[in-house]
C-alpha cells in the first residue's frame, strides 16, 4: 500500500480499530512525513489520530506526548537515513517499532507518559531533563 492510499484509508475511517497497532502508527507517521513538510505531517497526523480515537469512542486513548515523541523520533530517523521507502525504512529502525518497553522508556517516566496531562500536550522527556535540570542546579550552587 502506498502512503497516500494509507492516509487515504485511515482518514476515511476504513482502518479498523483492531487491526490498527503500534507498527500501523508508526506507518501511517512515515506516510504522512513522505508526503508533507515536518510541521504539517505533524498536524495532519495528530488532528487524525485524535479524530480516529474519538469515532471509535475513545478520545482519552490519544496521548499528545506520545504522538509527538515517536512523531519526532520517526522524522529525525527519517532524516538521517537513506531509506527510500518503509520497507528499508523498518530494517533500519527496528526499535521504533517496539510498543512495550518502547524507545520512550528511554526518555519518560511510565508515570508522566500515563499522566493527563501528557494526553493533553507535549511534555519533555522527563528522564533527560531531570538529569539536565540537576547539573543546572548544582552548578548555580557553586
Amino acid at each position: 500500500m502506498t502512503s497516500e492510499e494509507l492516509i487515504h484509508r485511515f482518514e476515511s475511517g476504513e482502518v479498523a480499530e483492531d487491526s490498527f497497532h503500534h507498527a500501523d502508527h508508526v506507518r501511517l507517521a512515515f506516510a504522512y512525513l513522505s508526503r508533507y513538510s515536518a510541521l504539517e505531517a505533524l498536524d495532519k497526523f495528530s488532528n487524525a489520530l485524535r479524530r480516529y480515537a474519538a469515532a471509535r469512542g475513545k478520545p482519552q486513548r490519544y496521548s499528545e506526548t506520545i504522538t509527538y515523541a515517536y512523531f519526532f523520533l520517526i522524522r529525525e530517523r527519517v532524516a538521517c537515513s537513506s531509506a527510500v521507502d518503509w520497507d528499508e525504512f523498518v530494517l533500519g529502525n527496528p526499535d521504533l517499532l517496539a510498543w512495550k518497553n518502547g524507545i520512550l522508556t528511554r526518555y519518560y517516566e511510565e508515570a508522566t507518559l500515563q499522566s493527563d496531562l501528557a494526553r493533553r500536550l507535549f511534555l519533555f522527556p522527563d528522564k533527560l531533563c531531570s538529569s539536565l535540570c540537576y547539573s543546572s542546579l548544582e552548578a548555580k550552587k557553586r
